[in-house]
């Protein structure tokens, strides 16, 4: 995909896997609006690479549909979308006899994959305005973000891994859906990353999850992960595809 002249945006690209993706399309010369919650450090985390800022509640269509807007008041209509934005937490099924949150369970849902949902979709409905380009009449790129934890979720994230599974899920029907406006949709399913969601889990069990990888045995970098968000850009024939990004982790119940 040529990015001269592209817009992107990028949610929760104010830290992490986003921010790595941000960086890499600007430094490619797309212009680029991140979406985040964190209007305080996503301010200067936008400038810092020539990027814009919006605040948003992924799991809201309003505040997904004005920050649109807004980013795109100022560099115009995104022909690429990049979902970054999640949250994670552990919860057990049942806990001291106790069942799981539901409104927890509901929250982790709505910023996971009905965010996700929201933003794809809604920037869906602009890339399809835009004017078909190249040999295969493309019109744009939407790539969400899943986790291993669709595959093998471990004990205390039954709300976690529903979600990214939900992500995987909608991948292949979404595709189907926007392949006649020539819109490609991929997901990435990252391991464990060096992010500040990685930093949230203890160190033993940080051990365990990388023990649990083929090769090799160390955190991912956030560089990592965006250098296959330009690779799934890049390469035309990725689309409706889920690709695990986590040497081959396969992670233990706990």
């Amino acid at each position: 995909m040529d990015e001269q002249n592209q817009s992107a945006i990028v949610t929760g690209g104010t830290s992490g896997l986003g921010a790595a993706v941000a960086s890499a399309l600007t430094d490619r010369g797309v212009r680029v609006g991140i979406l985040d919650s964190n209007e305080k450090s996503g301010v200067p985390a936008a400038a810092k690479i020539g990027a814009i800022f919006a605040k948003c509640d992924v799991g809201e269509a309003k505040s997904v549909k004005d920050a649109l807007y807004s980013v795109r008041a100022v560099i115009g209509q995104e022909s690429i979308c990049v979902n970054c934005a999640g949250v994670a937490l552990a919860l057990p099924t049942v806990k001291s006899g106790k069942p799981h949150d539901p409104n927890l369970f509901e929250k982790i849902i709505k910023t996971n994959l009905i965010g996700t949902f929201n933003v794809a979709s809604q920037s869906a409905a602009g890339m399809t305005k835009l004017p078909l380009k190249g040999r295969d009449h493309s019109r744009g790129v939407i790539i969400n973000t899943s986790s291993m934890a669709a595959f093998e979720g471990q004990i205390g994230h039954a709300a976690y891994s529903a979600s990214k599974a939900g992500i995987v899920g909608l991948t292949l029907p979404m595709a189907r859906d926007l392949a006649r406006d020539g819109i490609r949709v991929m997901t990435i399913a990252p391991g464990i990353f060096s992010t500040s969601m990685a930093s949230n889990i203890e160190d033993k069990y940080k051990r365990k999850i990388l023990e649990s990888q083929a090769y090799p045995k160390r955190l991912g970098k956030p560089e990592e992960f965006a250098s296959l968000v330009l690779h799934c850009l890049d390469n035309t024939m990725l689309n409706g595809e889920t690709i695990r990004l986590d040497a081959g982790c396969r992670t233990p119940p706990k």
